[in-house]
């Protein structure tokens, strides 16, 4: 269900042709993955890492995937810090899903952008509420299942 690189490259081509400008995110609680390590980012305005669910190799898997988009994740390492969140909202931006400011912290812009592009990929991250629920973390697990 994942895509492969064409569609991947086709996506990035149409990411870079379309760009939105959002607003204020607001700042999210953290949530680390059972076997990813806790860790702080180095970006000095995002004090804690936020995996949304996803353990250390698929967290790995959306940086991985957030930079064949085109998007500087940071270090691939599995720990979703200020970095890897300021790709994915770029990237959300660009694609039209207003993620609002690219700021690095995951609030309910960040999260209703996700569910979007999660529910557009075929993944079931039920209603766009900006609330990183059960469904919402169970669709962005299924979405990192394979590497890059």
């Amino acid at each position: 269900m994942r895509p492969n690189i064409w569609t991947r490259t086709l996506v990035s081509a149409g990411a870079v042709v379309g760009l939105a400008a959002g607003g204020l995110a607001t700042a999210g609680t953290a949530f680390a993955g059972q076997d990813a390590k806790p860790a702080v980012s180095s970006e000095a305005s995002v004090l804690a890492v936020n995996n949304l669910g996803l353990n250390t190799a698929r967290a790995k898997n959306w940086q991985c995937w957030l930079h064949d988009m085109g998007y500087n994740p940071g270090t691939v390492d599995g720990q979703l810090g200020g970095r890897s969140w300021k790709a994915a909202q770029a990237m959300f931006n660009d694609l039209g899903l207003g993620a609002g400011t690219e700021d690095g912290i995951v609030g309910t812009r960040t999260i209703r952008a996700l569910q979007r592009y999660l529910n557009d990929w075929g993944f079931d991250a039920g209603p766009e509420d900006g609330i990183a629920g059960t469904r919402t973390k169970k669709a962005f697990w299924d979405f990192n299942a394979t590497g890059c």
